[in-house]
């Protein structure tokens, strides 16, 4: 029987493979990789190793949110924060809503099935957002504003699936105590990975050896996650704070300019690795997955899902009109194609309760979605980019 090890190994090579070939073809890494996995998947010696929430949630999400907030800065996050906060939460909300009521009006789901999709497919994920930004080199307010986004917004996801799976299971929380345990989960899981990120930083700064300070880093990752996760608050936003923590603190709690160099280098390794990991087996799980009989349906979501994007920037962008907040319509434009679903949304789908209602479906549709962003917009992230002019037209030869 293939072990974890080779599994691994196998994995690694085919993202280095595709990373070579993604390059010199000039597509996107993403793409190449989720490509890659629906190949293996029919191939004999295909990776034994499935998708599944605790993969995702113990190993690969941490670095991953971890790396993307270390880089974010604070000082420009600060000018954006509450423009930020406002599609973290109320766009959520909206987004979960519009998808909801498009799936129940459109095809006749019923209210709490299509209130469980719309809620887990609400947030943009930080995974396929980072990646495609990093990919297209697009730098400046909009990628911050977009990766931010996608990093925030997940908090509120989780917590808005969980209370909307609870209705479907007859544990219909009140209003109030829905709003508290949205509160609760954001608040402390943000106040959770300072906590953790901070004691870090203060061993750090005791510590002579710069190899310590580098695994202090990892067990901020790690620690800020699991620690909020056991104490039922939001390990996302708590990796993510602590992320925001080290990368924003002062060079001499890191020693040397030369740690920091290090640490930015390892972060940047362990991110591929998991990126690499994730759609790779994003890419196996869609070969796996029988699309015919949910094609419609299919069809269907990824239109409400994309007007249900819409419907979200658009109005929160809106409030903002006339603040130093302003949101320009080409970022707007960006910020509503640019809202790829990935890993998350899939991890939410993947711990739905087996024997749930119309939860095939309900999958089935949410890797559809995801294989919309990754092969349509993700394929076409880069042309939009440059035709709204974030990033350089290519010279006409």
């Amino acid at each position: 029987m293939e072990s974890r090890v080779e599994t691994l190994i196998v994995l690694l090579l085919a993202s280095a493979v595709v990373a070579i070939v993604c390059r010199r073809a000039r597509l996107p890494y993403t793409v190449g990789l989720v490509a890659a996995g629906i190949g293996l998947a029919w191939l004999p010696f295909a990776p034994h190793l499935t998708l599944t929430r605790e993969l995702l949630f113990t190993a690969l999400l941490p670095p991953l949110l971890f790396e993307g907030a270390y880089h974010l800065s604070w000082k420009q996050l600060r000018r954006d924060l509450v423009l930020v906060s406002t599609l973290a939460t109320l766009g959520v909300l909206l987004s979960a809503t519009v998808t909801a009521c498009g799936l129940h009006w459109l095809l006749g789901w019923p209210w709490i099935s299509a209130a469980v999709f719309g809620s887990l497919i609400a947030a943009t994920d930080p995974v396929s957002v980072i990646a495609t930004f990093k990919e297209a080199r697009a730098e400046g307010r909009l990628r911050n504003l977009i990766e931010a986004e996608s990093l925030f917004n997940d908090g509120t996801a989780a917590v808005l699936c969980s209370v909307v799976l609870a209705v479907a299971m007859g544990q219909a929380p009140s209003p109030a105590t829905t709003a508290w345990l949205l509160f609760e989960s954001t608040a402390g899981g943000v106040l959770c990975g300072l906590l953790v990120g901070g004691v870090a930083l203060a061993v750090a700064g005791r510590a002579r050896d710069h190899l310590v300070k580098i695994v202090l880093t990892a067990v901020a990752a790690y620690g800020a996650f699991f620690v909020a996760d056991r104490l039922g608050l939001s390990g996302v936003l708590a990796t993510i704070a602590a992320g925001i923590l080290l990368g924003n603190a002062e060079p001499a709690a890191l020693e040397s300019q030369r740690t920091r160099q290090i640490i930015e280098d390892l972060w940047e390794f362990g991110a591929f690795v998991a990126n690499s990991i994730v759609f790779l087996l994003i890419g196996i799980e869609l070969a796996a997955r029988a699309f015919r009989p949910y094609a419609g349906w299919a069809v269907a979501a990824i239109a409400v899902v994309l007007a249900a994007r819409a419907a979200t920037v658009l109005p929160c962008s809106m409030l903002f009109l006339r603040t130093q907040q302003k949101v320009p319509w080409r970022h707007q434009v960006a910020l509503v194609w640019g809202g790829l679903r990935g890993a998350l949304a899939l991890a939410l789908a993947l711990s739905l309760p087996e024997g749930m209602a119309y939860r095939e479906a309900i999958l089935t549709l949410t890797f559809a979605v995801v294989a919309f962003s990754v092969f349509v917009e993700g394929l076409t992230m880069t042309p939009l980019l440059r035709w709204i002019g974030e990033i350089p037209r290519k010279k006409a030869i």
